[in-house]
Order: C-alpha cells, then structure tokens, then sequence
C-alpha cells in the first residue's frame, strides 16, 4: 500500500456544491481518501508534495485533440479549412512514418500533462494507430483513440491516407480487439470517420451500426459544420446537412461526440438534443482558420451536452486546456 499526499494546497472540489477547501488531498493506491484537513499518512510508503500556493484540482478533460498533428504546430497559417486540410494537414500526415508519430503523440502527451489535461479524447491519423496507443500508455494519460476514417474515392485525399471501406473497418477492429480496455482501462478505442466528406455512405453506416452493437461501449468520434465551404460541399453531395446525415446514416447518440457544429440549423441543434449527441467546442481553432464561433449558449439551452478540446496543434498552436476555457468563457 502506497500513500501520495498533496499538502496544504486550495482545492477546487468541482463537486455539485462548488465546494473550495484548504489543506491535504490524500491518496492510496491511486484512490481519494481525504479531501481537505491534515491528513497523516498510515503507512511507512508515502510521498508528500508541498502545494502551499498552488491550486489542486481535477485533471483536465479534453474532448477533441490530434496528438498526431503536434509536430505540425506552426505549419499551417493563414488558410481556412478545406485549403489547410488538403494543402497541409493532409499532405504531412500522409508523409508521418512510426517513428514521427510516436513523437508527435509523446511531445503531445507531454504537453497536455504538464498543462493539466489528463484525458483525452483523440483521432489520430490513418495509419500508425499502434505507436499513438502505445505512447499514450507509457506517459500515464487517460485516452480514448481512434484511427481516421478516410475512404472516399477523393482524389485531393494523398496516396499515404487512401484506404478501402474493408481496410479501415478491419483495421478498428484489430485495435479494438489490442487497446480497448488496456492498461487497466485508461485506454479506449473509437471509431473515428474524419467527416462525412472523407468517408462514403457505406463506411459511415457500417460504423453505426458496429458501434450500437457494442451497446455504445466503442463511441464515435468525429468532425461536422465547422466551415462554411465544408457544409457547401456536404450539400453538393447529400442535399442536406451534415448532422441531417449523420442521423440518416445512423451515427448519432450518446455514444457520438461530434467536434466544432459551429454553423447549425435549428433543425439539426434539435437532433443532437433528441438523440444526446455530445458537441465539443474547440474556440481557438475556430477562431484561428476563421471557420466562426460555435452557438454554446444556444446549443446548451437547446439541451446539447457540450464538451471542450484544444484541436490539433497546427490549428491552433497549442493543446492549452486553460486557454481554451478562457476563450470559450
């Protein structure tokens, strides 16, 4: 039995009661034993952190980040959405061998601990999926993960993020059958379609219905309405719009977090609602490819649960949970 306690720090509960105590957080065996007071350790293994001065909280929870795109940071200014995705974002992530990608994802991890973000909700890129679970492993972060989806006959999309609808699915599956529950549960899979544009009717309705079929335990992770062009181009192709087609195609509810759902019609904040799909918001990467300013206050008073997260690196610059809490603020 091992003690941890964190001494003499405020502590911001961030319990129903809003409560802010004084004193020691104490742990044993990695649980809670005593929030506030002095505590004294029972045992002869214990470690005592002085936090007089500090604050100590919950970690961060960060509903929509891209540990891949970290090394990226500082590559892609200036552009809007669709320009940055097919003339950058895309174009490095096709070229990111297993070697790169375990550095982005631990320069990425390393960052988001230090800033403290403990969890994470991830999509990673089309390939290497491995090397991203395996470095979130080894730098203790909470994660659930997910390969890209990227099947659409798209010819902007790179040769290196080109796969069939069979590969990408049969692909989840190996990583679901690896990750999902590993280290003791701290890390999750989810299926990851980028968005409805890089994806084909048929690989959206089969993760769908794979994901139901797990009762919800393998969530959805993807991204919709963030740039006017990008909904243009969902309307060029569907005549409708792109939580219209989630919810055709079987997508949505409360196992879905959807990231950005900046530009929503009335009718499409009124099916995130009805189905408990969850919207992450992601200001500084709104406001940085000037894609706008997700409606938070409307979707909340419409009864859409709302969650936030950093992006990627290259859309903002930084993964700085606090910072994104100070600009959705």
């Amino acid at each position: 039995m091992s003690e941890l306690v964190l001494r003499g720090g405020t502590i911001l509960t961030i319990d129903p009661q809003h409560r802010v105590l004084t004193g020691d957080v104490a742990c044993r065996d990695g649980a809670i034993v005593q929030l506030g007071g002095s505590y004294t350790p029972d045992t002869a293994d214990y470690q005592i952190v002085d936090c007089t001065g500090c604050l100590v909280m919950p970690g961060l929870v960060q509903a929509h980040v891209h540990t891949c795109q970290t090394l990226a940071r500082g590559r892609a200014d200036d552009l809007e959405l669709m320009d940055w995705l097919r003339g950058v974002i895309w174009p490095y992530e096709a070229k990111l061998d297993a070697e790169a990608i375990t550095a982005a994802t631990e320069l990425a991890c390393a960052e988001l601990l230090l800033g403290g973000t403990t969890a994470i909700l991830d999509m990673g890129t089309v390939h290497h999926t491995e090397e991203v679970f395996a470095a979130a492993e080894r730098s203790g972060i909470r994660a659930t993960i997910g390969k890209a989806m990227m099947d659409a006959p798209d010819p902007q999309i790179p040769a290196g993020l080109r796969e069939s609808t069979k590969a990408s699915l049969d692909e989840s599956a190996k990583l679901i059958k690896r990750w999902h529950g590993a280290a003791g549960d701290r890390l999750r899979y989810a299926y990851a379609p980028r968005f409805v544009l890089s994806c084909t009717d048929e690989l959206l309705r089969e993760v769908g219905a794979r994901s139901k079929a797990q009762g919800g335990d393998v969530r959805i992770h993807t991204h919709a309405s963030e740039n006017q062009g990008e909904i243009a181009l969902v309307r060029e192709r569907f005549g409708k719009d792109n939580i219209e087609v989630f919810a055709e195609l079987g997508l949505l509810g409360d196992h879905c977090c959807i990231a950005h759902c900046i530009h929503l019609s009335a009718a499409e904040r009124a099916l995130l609602a009805s189905t408990g799909t969850h919207v992450c918001h992601c200001p500084s990467s709104n406001l940085k490819l000037a894609s706008g300013v997700c409606p938070v206050p409307e979707l909340i008073a419409a009864g859409v649960s709302v969650a936030i997260g950093a992006d990627g690196a290259p859309c903002n610059n930084n993964l700085d949970g606090f910072l994104e809490l100070r600009l959705a603020a």
